[in-house]
């Protein structure tokens, strides 16, 4: 356990990781991951990870229930894009028409285009670009149950590496909870950076 007094590194008071790894702890991440579907600055992937390093001690159920809920908020979240580009389109709001949701709207309706299941898939782990593609789906009328199965797996995908990444480093970083979240949420940011590095090289937004 994090709390146990072998350790001697950092460590959480026992109140604030009760609630961390409890039902509320849940319940924050969810709101962090659900926010994070339409504001790219809300750190839903950020929340997922600190509280896959925290789940480690308490054993694989308590991962799973962070890999779920943070799969059902993110999956949420996506439908809840899609709906928005289904019945308000991407002209309504000013927001939209700035240059670079323009250009990202362009590059979401290209990919889908050419592969719906690759494209829901992999902007998933691109916050801007996940934005992008979830109201094109909607604006381009894809079919609501197609839709809804690509986006869930892509949720549980990415909740799923979001997770894991917290828990591995947690496993492998000495000193309690605090090292293990810092480490984990700047491998999950660095990783996050060069996938978005790695898109734009690849089909520029």
């Amino acid at each position: 356990m994090f709390t146990s007094a072998g350790h001697s590194g950092l460590m959480l008071p026992e109140p604030v990781l009760s609630v961390l790894t409890g039902p509320w702890g849940l319940a924050v991440m969810a709101a962090l991951v659900l926010g994070d579907a339409f504001l790219v600055v809300v750190p839903g992937e950020i929340a997922v990870t600190a509280l896959g390093a925290l789940a480690l001690p308490h054993g694989a159920g308590r991962l799973a229930a962070v890999i779920a809920v943070a799969a059902g908020a993110a999956w949420l979240g996506d439908v809840a894009c899609y709906l928005l580009g289904r019945l308000a389109g991407v002209d309504r709001w000013r927001w939209m028409r700035a240059a670079r949701v323009r250009a990202a709207l362009a590059w979401a309706h290209a990919r889908l285009e050419r592969g719906a299941a690759t494209v829901l898939f992999t902007a998933r782990f691109v916050p801007f670009a996940r934005l992008a593609v979830n109201l094109v789906a909607g604006v381009a009328r894809m079919h609501p149950a197609r839709y809804l199965a690509l986006a869930g797996a892509a949720a549980l995908g990415w909740a799923s590496y979001q997770a894991a990444i917290g828990a591995v480093v947690a496993a492998v970083v000495p000193g309690g909870p605090v090292p293990a979240i810092l480490v984990s949420v700047a491998v999950a940011v660095g990783i996050g950076l060069l996938l978005d590095l790695a898109l734009r090289r690849r089909t520029p937004l």
